[in-house]
């Protein structure tokens, strides 16, 4: 069976490559890349060496079997560069090892890396020890019993000690001289150089191995400052390079990145069924920005906020902005299931956790997206400081249900010319949901009805269903997220207005504010972003 172990990987950019572009190929390409594939790396981390010596960087990666980097979906990986990695490389030395993972002990209170918030692993120091074999016929036995009997165990009384491993070459690197790697994780403060770390280094064994067994071949201290997702997030590397440096896009057309007004990185993560969720993130590009997010509604696309984003970004520049797509509105996954309130709650979920983020400012959410903020907030409350939850019900009802169910089959039935029933279906839901006074604003209206008429068809079919036989009311009292309502004053000629009057008292200990936005109907921040603004900007 296949020992796990690690794909370990130094590199030291040339003479006239500029830092941020070789970041941001790394942060935003080629890691992310890598960590699309769970079933063969657990992890991805950066490290910057803190010893004045080259190679300056090191990139980590734990591997869950070593056989996995010989199936072809690695070795595809890594033959089908983008011209914009081949490029890159070339101007890095790389070099690049494989180790089988032998033994390891860590900290009671250890957690991987990769479930640590960036703020919590930023900084975690890293010691490497090369050690090569003497010519001994006992040698790695003894190297690897001097390691789990005693310098575990001493290494373990360093403050701030974390985590232990010894790796060997791996069996993968034929004709390679067999050679160990212990890798030694310590927290930012520790007590490497003092009294127990030194008494480590200053056993009798420690002197016998060293004087019969091993030979020290190198010894390197870094720094932790990245970990990858499987989903691209640096926007401070993107932000620094000039537009045509910032400018890419994958094989696939899956993931582009520019600075062209500002630094936007469009990409997807995958759910846990499968399905491909698109995103967008955007704004101000430090790490550390608060965050708010969008939720669409059904039919519409992350481009329904573009109006309302030109705003926000203008007057609140401090904002990272993500936006994604709503299960549904590209595919489905296969085979195909009907969306619920919780599976779309889950998937955004599932979202912050592939860029790591580990708690948004605010989400902002209208319809179907509205009553998945106000689920969200319920069912991940940790992960939310705030929320604004726009047009929509805090329950469905029977006659909700069937209206889904008509409009199912409207979309499903081609048109006497040919042409999906969808497009129909475009026409009558806009004109359902704009405002009288927004339904004379052709432009707006032609945007909304191609954006509709260009959705997934089985998609609405599963999607819709998320719609179906829910009630959050019983929930709301419970509610530990502030949030705050808001509804145009059309929506549903002014049935929705009162319906969000009646629910709004059940949220939490104080119930919820009620904003209503003149001359607007379903969609106010689409119809009239402005007044939109003048309604939530106080949250903001």
């Amino acid at each position: 069976m296949s020992p796990p172990g690690m794909l370990y990987v130094t590199m030291q950019p040339k003479y006239g490559l500029p830092p941020a572009q070789f970041h941001e190929w790394y942060n935003n390409e080629h890691g992310p890349t890598r960590l699309r594939l769970p079933q063969i790396f657990s992890n991805g981390l950066r490290y910057q060496a803190t010893d004045g010596k080259e190679p300056a960087y090191l990139a980590a990666y734990d591997v869950t079997s070593m056989a996995q980097l010989e199936t072809e979906t690695y070795l595809t990986l890594r033959a089908n560069r983008s011209p914009r990695e081949a490029s890159t490389i070339s101007q890095v030395d790389v070099k690049r090892y494989f180790w089988d993972l032998v033994a390891k002990k860590q900290s009671p209170l250890f957690l991987p890396i990769e479930q640590l918030s960036d703020e919590q692993a930023e900084g975690i120091v890293l010691v490497a020890v090369e050690l090569g074999l003497k010519e001994h016929p006992n040698s790695e036995q003894e190297i690897q019993k001097w390691y789990e009997e005693e310098h575990f165990d001493m290494l373990s009384k360093v403050p701030g000690w974390l985590r232990s491993r010894l790796l060997k070459i791996s069996s993968l690197e034929t004709g390679v001289p067999t050679t160990f790697i212990s890798l030694h994780e310590y927290a930012k403060e520790n007590g490497i150089g003092g009294e127990q770390h030194k008494a480590a280094m200053s056993t009798a064994r420690h002197d016998e191995i060293l004087a019969r067994y091993g030979t020290p071949k190198d010894r390197r201290t870094y720094s932790l400052f990245y970990v990858f997702g499987p989903g691209p997030r640096d926007l401070s590397s993107l932000s620094q390079l000039p537009t045509a440096a910032s400018t890419f896009t994958s094989a696939d057309a899956k993931t582009t990145t520019t600075n062209e007004f500002g630094p936007v990185i469009k990409s997807y993560v995958t759910a846990p069924d499968g399905l491909s969720i698109p995103y967008q993130l955007e704004g101000n590009p430090d790490p550390n920005a608060p965050t708010i997010a969008f939720c669409n509604s059904l039919l519409t696309s992350l481009h329904m906020w573009d109006p309302f984003v030109e705003i926000l970004r203008a007057k609140r520049p401090k904002y990272r902005i993500l936006r994604y797509d709503t299960r549904g509105r590209n595919s489905v996954p296969s085979p195909p299931v009907p969306s619920t309130l919780d599976t779309v709650a889950d998937d955004l979920s599932h979202l912050l956790e592939a860029l790591r983020i580990p708690k948004l400012d605010t989400l902002l959410g209208v319809s179907m997206g509205g009553a998945t903020t106000l689920k969200f907030a319920l069912k991940y409350p940790a992960k939310l400081e705030k929320f604004i939850a726009c047009d929509f019900n805090a329950v469905s009802s029977p006659a909700n249900t069937q209206a889904w169910k008509d409009r199912i089959t409207v979309a499903e039935t081609p048109l006497e010319d040919g042409a999906p029933g969808i497009t129909k279906l475009a026409g009558v839901t806009v004109e359902r949901w704009f405002h009288p006074a927004t339904m004379k604003k052709t432009d707006v209206v032609q945007w909304m009805t191609d954006m509709v008429a260009a959705n997934d068809i089985e998609g609405f079919r599963y999607g819709c269903q998320a719609l179906w036989d829910y009630d959050m009311k019983d929930q709301m009292n419970d509610c530990k997220v502030a949030g705050l309502f808001v509804v145009g004053e059309g929506d549903g000629k002014g049935a929705l207005v009162k319906a969000m009057d009646g629910f709004r008292a059940l949220l939490g200990q104080k119930g919820a504010h009620l904003a209503i936005v003149p001359e607007a109907g379903h969609l106010p921040m689409c119809e009239a972003p402005g007044a939109f603004w003048e309604a939530v900007q106080d949250s903001l």
